[in-house]
This record gives structure tokens, C-alpha cells and sequence, in this order.
């Protein structure tokens, strides 16, 4: 493992975006966020998944020139096209737009249909936590894991944003519906690390630590079992629906990650009478949630999202981990 200093890193995915057409401005602000993501301690949606989103770009899968058309309006809800863009420029606008609806309705909903992968989910959350609004979003995917039962992939694992803003930090939940998202299973995969705990099972139906043995599979563990799985057709079924797109089903038929229907849902807490109330509450829970007696020695309890601003500061300070091959295939774009 290696540190790169977060400008270098981010010069680099600059020269590389626009050296396939993408506008300056555009390539800034993707850049960055990718960046950003690896800043804050996601390296499976940062740096490391760079070089994917690259050769979707080489694929002709992205769009770099495209922009999301608004198709449809419905009051606070509004359907956009993303026109098979950069998928974290299309997410940053949609959030962007579902912040302005809220401030305007309290509540703001963006549905985009035929948009990419859009990295960190997470940094759309936050986006919405810093504009003092719940941020509740998600996306379905490729079929990645068997219905409850079953062992050929039925459904997604369509990631599922919860921010709420506070004082103390945002509160931030990002999860897949796999015990381990795709990514992490390729970090542990690519690095020959066993996972912590069997994270899914092998093509003998066998459950095992070994992440590429689940990757070939596609037979990885939902969070809470069948409850995982149900969630996950949920989420299909609610993102299709409202933004008019694609279900996990028609991406399995095209059998590639493109295309993808997202959501996007801010609500305005500043629009609210009780706000200094909400904010009290908030902060009680989370000083409550810090107090818990821990399990074992030495560990502290801590709220989601609690540690990224002291992750960050520390990869500012000190260079961007990021694993030596992973640094050669960027440069080698």
C-alpha cells in the first residue's frame, strides 16, 4: 500500500477523463468527488473503482458529453433522463435538484432513469445532510445475488443511503443489501484477505470467507437474510416505477451495468417549526448511542459516519492510501 497526496491524485484523474472528451469543468468535479470518496476511507468507490468507470467510457457505455433532461414533472417530484452520463455527475445534479425541490416543498424527490454507476453513494447523502435535509436515496443494479432460496442471481443489491444532519456530524448509513457490497468482496479478493465473517457461498453451495470464490458464485449473503433479499426487489421495483426505468430484471436481459434507475429524496429540516428541537434530539441519541457499555475491551461505540471526518483528515495530511497496482492501471490509462 502506497500514499498518494490527494492533488496528485486528483490532477491525474482529471488528464485522464478529458484525454476521452470529457468538458474541463465536468472533469473537475468528477475528479474530485472520486477522490474525495478514497479522502474519506471508501477506497472500494474511489480510486480503486476509477479505472471501471474508465473503461465503461472506453465501451461506449457512458456518455461523457451528456446531460440529464428533465421528462417529467409531478410537483415535488420531478423524472429526469440521465442519458447514459457520468453516473456521479448525474447523481450530483440529482441531488442537487431534489435539495431545490425540497426547499421549495419540504420535500423533494428526483427519480433518474438510464444513468451509470454512481460511485460512492454516500457523498450524495452528504450533499443533501450539509443543505440541512435528510438525504434518503438509492439504485438498483445488475442481478447480483439469488432471491431467498434460490441460487442463480435474481435481484441487485441496490445500495440504500440514510443521512441525517447534525451538529455532531452527519449520521450516515450507506449499505448494500449484501452483507458485503461487490466492491469490498473485490478489495478482499484482489488483496488475498479472507473476509471477517462467511460473506456468501461457493459454487458448491458451500458458505466461505473467500471473496472471489463469491464473486464467481454470485452468490453472496443478504443483510438479514431473506429480509435483505425482499428489500432489495423492494427497492427495484419502487426505483423503476417512479423514474420510468429499468428494473434489475431488464439489466440482467441487457447483462451490463449500464442504464441503472436511481432516487433521489431530500427533506427540508429547516422547513420544519421544531427545528432546534429535532437538532436537541438528535444529538441526545447520538450521546446515548456513545455511552453503550462496549462488547470488548478497547472498543468504543460509535455512530455511522462518526469517524469520517478524522479519516479524512489524517489521508489530507498524509497521502491517499491506495494499493501500488491499482496506482499503475490509473497511471496506465
Amino acid at each position: 500500500m502506497m500514499r498518494v497526496p490527494f492533488e496528485t491524485l486528483v490532477h491525474q484523474f482529471e488528464q485522464v477523463l478529458q484525454s476521452r472528451g470529457m468538458h474541463e469543468e465536468d472533469a473537475k468535479l468528477c475528479s474530485h468527488l472520486v477522490a474525495e470518496t478514497s479522502a474519506e476511507g471508501v477506497y472500494t468507490h474511489g480510486a480503486n473503482r476509477f479505472a471501471f468507470m474508465v473503461r465503461m467510457i472506453d465501451d461506449g457505455l457512458i456518455d461523457v458529453r451528456a446531460k440529464p433532461e428533465l421528462t417529467a414533472s409531478f410537483g415535488a417530484l420531478e423524472r429526469w433522463d440521465g442519458k447514459q452520463g457520468v453516473g456521479n455527475l448525474n447523481a450530483y445534479a440529482s441531488t442537487k435538484r431534489a435539495i431545490e425541490l425540497a426547499k421549495q416543498y419540504t420535500i423533494g424527490c428526483v427519480a433518474l432513469a438510464h444513468t451509470n454507476h454512481w460511485m460512492r453513494p454516500g457523498t450524495y447523502g452528504l450533499m443533501a445532510a450539509e443543505a440541512d435535509c435528510i438525504g434518503m436515496l438509492w439504485t438498483n443494479t445488475l442481478p447480483l445475488m439469488p432471491a431467498w432460496g434460490g441460487v442463480d442471481a435474481k435481484v441487485g443489491n441496490n445500495p440504500l443511503v440514510l443521512c441525517i444532519p447534525c451538529k455532531d456530524g452527519p449520521v450516515l448509513v450507506d449499505a448494500a443489501m449484501s452483507l458485503f457490497s461487490y466492491g469490498k468482496l473485490e478489495t478482499y479478493a484482489r488483496e488475498g484477505r479472507s473476509l471477517p465473517v462467511p460473506g456468501g457461498y461457493d459454487s458448491e453451495g458451500n458458505l466461505t470467507t473467500d471473496a472471489g470464490k463469491i464473486l464467481a458464485s454470485k452468490r453472496p449473503l443478504p443483510i438479514g437474510f431473506w429480509k435483505g433479499t425482499s428489500l432489495a426487489l423492494a427497492l427495484d421495483l419502487i426505483v423503476s416505477v417512479l423514474s420510468g426505468g429499468n428494473t434489475t430484471r431488464q439489466l440482467g436481459l441487457m447483462g451490463k451495468e449500464t442504464s441503472v434507475s436511481q432516487l433521489f429524496m431530500a427533506i427540508s429540516l429547516s422547513s420544519l417549526p421544531d427545528r432546534d428541537r429535532i437538532e436537541a434530539e438528535i444529538h441526545a441519541s447520538l450521546e446515548d448511542i456513545q455511552k453503550s457499555e462496549a462488547a470488548d475491551a478497547g472498543v468504543s461505540v460509535r455512530f455511522p459516519g462518526q469517524m469520517r471526518r478524522k479519516i479524512k483528515e489524517e489521508n489530507l495530511r498524509e497521502g491517499i492510501p491506495i494499493d501500488e497496482r491499482v496506482w499503475q492501471e490509473i497511471l496506465n490509462l
